[in-house]
C-alpha cells in the first residue's frame, strides 16, 4: 500500500471522508463538464422539485447509460480501493449522476446516504460514495458540507435540522470521498456561477443499488463495458452465492456464454 493510499484510509476511517487531489485532468474535466451539457439539453433537464434534489439543482441520473464517457468513472483505482477498503471485495456500483448547483441555491438538508438502510448504528460501512469536481468547489458556490466524524454517531441527523458543519472545499480534478454514514449535504450557490460534480456512488455487493444497473442501462451497453465494470454493475455474482441465474453469473447467461462462474458450493 502506498503511503498517500494509507493516508486516504487513515483519514476515512478516522473522519469519515478524505480528498483525493490531482485525481483527473482538466481536459477530463472539460469533456465530462461539456458532455453533462450536451445530456441537460437534449434530455431536457429541469430543476428538482423538492428540498433534497434541490429547485434550483439539476440532476442526470444513470449515467452509464448515456454514453461511453462515463465508463471511467466507476473504475478511477485509488478511488476503487477506498471504496474496496470500506465495503470490501465485491462492491457494486450504486448510482452515478450529476448533480449541478445553479446560483440561488438554497443549502440541502443534512442528512447521511445510509439512513434509510435500517441498520443500527455505528455500523461497517454498506454505502460510500464519492463526487468528482468538474468545477471548482468553493463554500461561495455550494461545495459540499461535512460533518467529519459523524459515521461514528449512534443515529443519524434529523432531516431539515440545523447542524454545524465544515465546507469540503477543492479544486476541480479532485474528488471528495465519504463512508455513506458521514452527515452532509450540498452547500447553497451565493455565486453566478454553477457547481457541477459527479456524484459517483457504491454500495457493498449484498446491498441493493440506488440505481437499478441491471435494467437501467441496455445490455449492449453493457456487453462494451470491462469485465471490472461488468460486475461492478452487477452482472457478476457477489462471493459465489448472491445475485447467480441458475448458477450461472448474468454476464454468462446475458452477456457472454464463455464467462466463467464458480458458485459458491462447487468450492466445498
Amino acid at each position: 500500500m502506498s503511503d498517500e493510499l494509507g493516508a486516504h484510509i487513515e483519514r476515512l476511517d478516522r473522519d469519515g471522508c478524505t480528498i483525493v487531489r490531482d485525481a483527473f485532468d482538466v481536459a477530463t474535466a472539460d469533456a465530462l463538464y461539456a458532455d453533462i451539457d450536451r445530456l441537460e439539453r437534449e434530455l431536457q433537464i429541469g430543476v428538482g422539485g423538492n428540498g433534497f434534489e434541490g429547485r434550483a439543482t439539476t440532476r442526470v441520473y444513470n449515467l452509464l447509460a448515456l454514453g461511453d464517457l462515463y465508463a471511467q468513472v466507476p473504475v478511477h483505482p485509488v478511488v476503487l480501493s477506498l471504496m474496496h477498503h470500506l465495503l470490501g471485495d465485491g462492491c457494486l456500483v450504486s448510482s452515478l449522476s450529476s448533480i449541478t448547483i445553479h446560483p440561488g441555491e438554497v443549502a440541502q438538508p443534512i442528512h447521511a446516504d445510509d439512513q434509510v438502510i435500517p441498520v443500527p448504528k455505528p455500523h461497517t460501512a454498506v454505502t460510500a460514495n464519492s463526487m468528482w469536481a468538474l468545477t471548482d468547489f468553493t463554500e461561495a458556490n455550494g461545495a459540499t458540507r461535512i460533518i467529519p466524524g459523524s459515521h461514528l454517531a449512534d443515529h443519524s441527523p434529523e432531516y431539515g435540522r440545523h447542524y454545524d458543519s465544515v465546507c469540503a472545499e477543492m479544486p476541480r480534478g479532485s474528488i471528495l470521498v465519504w463512508d455513506g454514514g458521514l452527515w452532509h449535504g450540498g452547500g447553497a450557490n451565493v455565486t453566478d456561477r454553477r457547481r457541477r460534480g459527479l456524484a459517483m456512488n457504491y454500495c457493498a455487493g449484498w446491498i441493493r443499488q440506488q440505481e437499478n444497473q441491471q435494467l437501467g442501462i441496455p445490455l449492449g451497453t453493457v456487453a462494451g463495458f470491462t469485465t471490472e465494470l461488468q460486475e461492478l454493475c452487477g452482472f457478476g455474482v457477489y462471493k459465489g452465492l448472491i445475485g447467480h441465474i441458475d448458477r450461472q453469473s448474468p454476464a454468462r447467461r446475458l452477456l457472454d456464454p464463455d464467462s466463467p462462474t464458480t458458485m459458491l458450493w462447487d468450492r466445498t
